[in-house]
């Protein structure tokens, strides 16, 4: 007797339990449905990029690169070019 009074009255661990166990559910049920659908569109984002969005932005730097590439060689003839005129000049002083 002493033992279901004190079960009944100071153990509340199978109501805790009970409690746990519901709150999980309806946290996994309700959390879960949203987090799949948060998971589902990052992946369709992710793929969109990685198939579409990445590639344009690789061509376009390629384009860039060699473009930039291409001035920058001719300004560095320019630039040469000069040095030796300078250094004729100086040449003939």
């Amino acid at each position: 007797d002493v033992g279901e009074i004190y079960s009944r009255l100071l153990d509340h661990r199978p109501v805790i339990q009970g409690e746990i166990r519901y709150f999980v559910k309806e946290f996994e049920e309700k959390r879960g449905l949203r987090e799949l659908r948060v998971l589902e569109n990052l992946k369709s984002t992710i793929f969109e990029t990685n198939e579409h969005v990445l590639p344009k932005c690789e061509q376009a730097m390629r384009d860039n690169l060699n473009e930039a590439f291409r001035r920058l060689q001719a300004a560095n003839g320019m630039i040469q070019r000069l040095q030796e005129r300078e250094h004729e000049e100086r040449k003939v002083k």
